[in-house]
C-alpha cells in the first residue's frame, strides 16, 4: 500500500512526458522581455561604451582608434584617483554608517518601542526615517544647499541663535569640509533604507528568542548582539552590498550640492566621467572612466552576493 501511494505521488510530481520541458518553456516566455530590455538598456550600452573608451574622440566626426591610451592616462590622472578617494568617504556615509545606526535603530523600534508604546508608533518612526528615500534627491539636495548656505542658511543662523556663531561655516563652500557636508546629507538621505530592510528582517526571528533571553536576564544590548546580529546577517549583506554600489556611483546629490567642487573637494568618479563627457568634450577618456567604474561596481556585487549566499547557507544549515 505504502509503496503504491508514493509511486503515485512520484507521478504526479512527475506528470506526463515532457511536461516539465513545456513549463520550462513557458517560464522562458515570461523571462524574454525583461532579457530582451536587460540586453538593450543595459548590455549594449555598456558594449558601445567600453568600445568608444578604446579611441580618442571628441563627440563629433569619426572616432580614431587609440588602444589603451585612455586607460594608461587614467594611471597618471590625479584628479582620477582623488575622485575615488572621495568615493571611499561616501561608502562610509552611504553604506557603513547608514547600516551601523539602521541596525541599532531597527532593533530598537523592534524590540523596545513597538513593545512599550505599540507597533503603530514604531510605524510611523519607521516612515519618519524612511522619508527622504522618497524624495527626489534633486528636491533633497536644493533643500540642503539652503540649510548649509553661508549667509542666511539655516544652520548657520541656528548655531548663532544659541551663542555658537563660532562655530558657522561655508559648508558647502570650504574645501576643507564640503567633503564632510555632503557625507552628512548622504547619511540622512540612506539611513531609511537599512532601517527598513532589518525591520522586515526581524519579523522573521522567533519571539521565543527575545522572550528567553529576557527571562535569563539579559539587557537590549545582549540581545541585539547575541540574537539580533546572528539572526538577520544575509539583511546586513545585502544592505552593505546595495548601499555600496549606490555609494560608487552617486551622482545627483554632488551636482546639485557642490558640482564636484570647491576645487575638486568633492569631485567623485561619476561626476568626474560627466564632465570630462559633456564639459571637456573628451567622449573617449570619459568613457574610460565609466567602464572603469562598472567594472568595480561588477565585483563588489559578485562579491556580496558570495558573502550573501554563504551567510544564507551557514543560516540554513543551523536550522537543519
Amino acid at each position: 500500500m505504502t509503496v503504491t501511494v508514493e509511486r503515485a505521488r512520484v507521478a504526479k510530481d512527475t506528470g506526463p512526458p515532457g511536461s516539465s520541458r513545456r513549463r520550462k518553456d513557458s517560464y522562458t516566455l515570461f523571462l524574454l522581455p525583461g532579457a530582451l530590455a536587460f540586453l538593450a538598456v543595459i548590455v549594449v550600452p555598456f558594449l558601445m561604451n567600453t568600445g568608444v573608451s578604446f579611441t580618442d574622440w571628441r563627440g563629433v566626426g569619426s572616432p580614431e582608434w587609440s588602444g589603451l591610451a585612455n586607460y594608461r592616462a587614467l594611471m597618471d590622472d590625479s584628479e582620477f584617483w582623488a575622485s575615488f578617494r572621495h568615493s571611499l568617504f561616501m561608502v562610509v556615509a552611504m553604506a557603513a554608517v547608514p547600516t551601523a545606526v539602521g541596525l541599532v535603530l531597527a532593533a530598537a523600534l523592534f524590540d523596545y518601542v513597538g513593545k512599550h508604546f505599540g507597533s503603530r508608533w514604531a510605524a510611523v518612526l519607521r516612515a519618519c526615517f524612511y522619508l527622504p528615500q522618497v524624495l527626489p534627491i534633486a528636491v533633497a539636495g536644493i533643500v540642503w544647499s539652503w540649510i548649509l548656505a553661508p549667509d542666511n542658511g539655516s544652520l548657520n543662523e541656528l548655531l548663532s541663535a544659541v551663542g555658537l556663531g563660532s562655530w558657522q561655516q561655508d559648508w558647502l563652500g570650504d574645501p576643507d569640509i564640503a567633503l564632510y557636508s555632503v557625507m552628512g546629507v548622504m547619511v540622512w538621505v540612506q539611513l531609511g533604507f537599512p532601517l527598513v530592510v532589518f525591520m522586515a528582517g526581524l519579523q522573521r526571528v522567533d519571539p521565543q528568542l527575545y522572550e528567553a533571553a529576557e527571562l535569563d536576564g539579559a539587557g537590549w544590548w545582549r540581545r541585539f548582539r547575541h540574537i539580533t546580529l546572528p539572526q538577520i546577517r544575509p539583511e546586513i549583506y545585502v544592505v552593505l552590498t546595495w548601499c555600496t554600489i549606490a555609494a560608487l556611483k552617486v551622482f545627483g546629490a554632488v551636482y546639485v550640492l557642490t558640482k564636484g567642487g570647491p576645487g575638486g573637494a568633492t569631485n567623485v568618479p561619476s561626476y568626474f566621467s560627466f564632465t570630462t563627457f559633456f564639459e571637456k568634450t573628451q567622449v573617449g577618456y570619459g568613457a574610460a572612466v565609466s567602464t572603469v567604474l562598472t567594472v568595480i561596481i561588477l565585483a563588489v556585487s559578485l562579491v556580496g552576493l558570495k558573502l550573501q549566499t554563504r551567510a544564507e547557507d551557514a543560516e540554513e544549515g543551523v536550522r537543519a
